[in-house]
């Protein structure tokens, strides 16, 4: 079924309950700047109404509010959303790598800083990593392209429907692969990122089925916990919502799936990942990176002509070194 144990799985994240700890800090914040932005601005919305609105107008002005305080919040995190992946999220795939390697990892909150350098020793800015975030996940769409989605899997007449579905699923389940491919880049300590990144998503591609199908069941149990989660906080999402003004049935539905969100980034995201690089790293062990691959890829996706660029821009330069391991 699946390549991954889920108590090491589970293990590994619990090793790693500093990060746990903050990124439930970090999302629950999130979370509670999403109430009050929205609680403020259909507040002030309800208010105005009353002044230039007549009839339902408070109620109108509320809504628009909500919708105001809602957005900004989100153009907020749109802008900080590398400084979450390089101080959030590259940090605990660190210390992830390094208990999967069976590496020393202080067992107290000493455990951020020690990830955090590791990171910052492979990218002195946020700004790198995020480029080079991105550039990966472009490619992966191009990996699951050319290895024709779940209907490589599924080659039976007359389930059309079922294959659109189970692909769009598949494309879900690569979210965290440039996760894995960042967890790559720090296992193999390297002076070149943006090179060991292009030789990791091809090792990734080269190695599509099997990591797939682990993503799938993953996706799968994601969604599971993450539907608990909505059930469980539409209710008290109603309650905290009840005191203000206008309806709040629809925005108690979107709290609730901010909840989730929440949940999921902060608690079931590293168990996702801790599994993923496991199958990967345990796939990908004493292969080398195939030529055909690299030109299929070279091929299908810009970002990944990209990603060589800058990989050969970045390549024995003064930031990065003059050394790669692969």
């Amino acid at each position: 079924m699946w390549d991954f144990r889920i108590g090491r799985t589970i293990g590994l994240v619990l090793r790693t309950w500093p990060f746990v700890l903050f990124r439930i800090v970090v999302y629950a914040g999130i979370t509670l700047a999403y109430v009050v932005a929205t609680g403020a601005g259909a507040g002030i919305g309800y208010g105005s109404g009353h002044v230039f609105g007549g009839g339902d107008g408070p109620f109108a002005f509320a809504l628009w509010g909500g919708i105001i305080g809602f957005g900004l919040v989100s153009g907020i995190l749109y802008w900080i959303r590398e400084y979450i992946l390089y101080l959030v999220k590259a940090g605990h795939v660190a210390a992830l790598v390094a208990l999967i390697d069976g590496r020393p990892v202080p067992a107290g909150f000493g455990q951020i800083g020690f990830a955090h350098r590791i990171v910052a020793g492979r990218f002195v800015e946020a700004s790198v990593l995020f480029a080079m975030d991105q550039l990966v996940k472009g490619v992966i769409r191009a990996v699951a392209v050319l290895t024709g989605g779940v209907a490589a899997f599924i080659p039976l007449p007359g389930l059309s429907s079922l294959v659109g579905a189970l692909n769009a699923v598949m494309r879900m389940s690569l979210t965290y692969v440039d996760e894995i491919i960042l967890g790559h880049i720090i296992r193999q300590d390297s002076a070149a990122p943006f090179d060991t990144a292009r030789r990791g998503v091809i090792l990734y591609a080269q190695n599509g089925g099997r990591m797939v199908k682990n993503a799938v069941w993953l996706t799968v149990f994601m969604w599971v916990l993450g539907i608990a989660v909505f059930v469980l906080t539409l209710a008290p999402a109603a309650a905290i919502l009840y005191a203000m003004p206008g309806q709040p049935a629809g925005w108690a539905f979107v709290f609730s799936i901010v909840f989730a969100w929440a949940f999921i980034s902060a608690v079931v995201e590293p168990f996702l990942i801790a599994a993923l690089m496991q199958v990967y790293f345990a796939a990908i062990e004493g292969q080398t990176p195939d030529p055909i691959w690299d030109r299929r890829l070279s091929e299908a996706s810009g970002e990944f002509r990209k990603l060589k660029e800058r990989a050969v821009e970045t390549f024995g330069g003064p930031r990065w070194g003059n050394t790669e391991t692969s």
